[in-house]
Parts: structure tokens; sequence; C-alpha cells
């Protein structure tokens, strides 16, 4: 995979990735403004995230494998597809190699639960490291 520069825009990220990849950034991106517009989207530690009140909910990088769609809070998602991150964090993904892959139905469970289901990323230096349920 080739070196991702630097961008400032999530539009920038997906050309910056190349063709193939960039379709599926494109795609995954504009059904996250269609199922979250409140979500704040933006370049965060190189990758594009989306926010909700300042609290990351979903992004994705480019990795050599394809597109990793990582939710924050997906290890609670209770869906067996997305695969649980290592560590102390409470982060689910899935790793998408091709545009057809994308089910839009699948997504969009995904991107409700990622709404309603957060965990306190946004507090966690406040809170000592300590990672609690969101509420509001």
């Amino acid at each position: 995979m080739k070196r991702i520069a630097k961008t400032q825009t999530v539009q920038d990220y997906a050309v910056a990735v190349g063709h193939e990849l960039g379709l599926i950034c494109t795609k995954i991106s504009e059904i996250i403004a269609q199922q979250l517009p409140e979500a704040e989207g933006k370049i965060w530690h190189g990758s594009p995230i989306w926010f909700i009140k300042e609290n990351p909910v979903v992004g994705y990088s480019a990795q050599k494998a394809g597109i990793k769609l990582m939710f924050f809070s997906g290890a609670d998602f209770d869906e067996p597809v997305l695969k649980p991150g290592s560590g102390k964090f409470k982060d689910a993904s899935i790793t998408i190699t091709q545009v057809e892959q994308i089910d839009v139905a699948d997504l969009s469970r995904w991107l409700a639960k990622a709404r309603m289901i957060q965990w306190d990323y946004k507090n966690i230096v406040k809170n000592r490291g300590l990672l609690k349920l969101k509420q509001d």
C-alpha cells in the first residue's frame, strides 16, 4: 500500500488512498452523512472520524488489507461480523476490500447503534483513563 499523504478533509483522504480504496471511502462517507447528519466528520490522528457532541463514534482507515471501518463502541453492538479490537477500548471493526461489500442495511444498523451506544472517549483523560458509558 502506498503511503498516504497528510490530508485536511475527509474528501482529500478518499483521493489520497487511490481509486479503489477511495471508492469505498466515498461510499461509506455518504452513508454516514445520510444516517448520522448530526455527526461532524474530520481528520483525526490521520484518518476520517465522525464525532457526535465531540465524542468519536465511527471512522475508517486505509490498511494493507483494505479499508478498516471502525466503531468506537462497536464491541457492545452485538454484531458478530464486527471484530472487537484488542485492548481496553470498546471498539470493533470490519475490513472492506471492495465497494460491493458495503451492505447498506448493515452499515445503517451499525450507525444507529453508534448513535445510541457510546462510551465516553471524549473524557477519558479527565476520567484518568477509565472508559465510562456515555449518559445523555
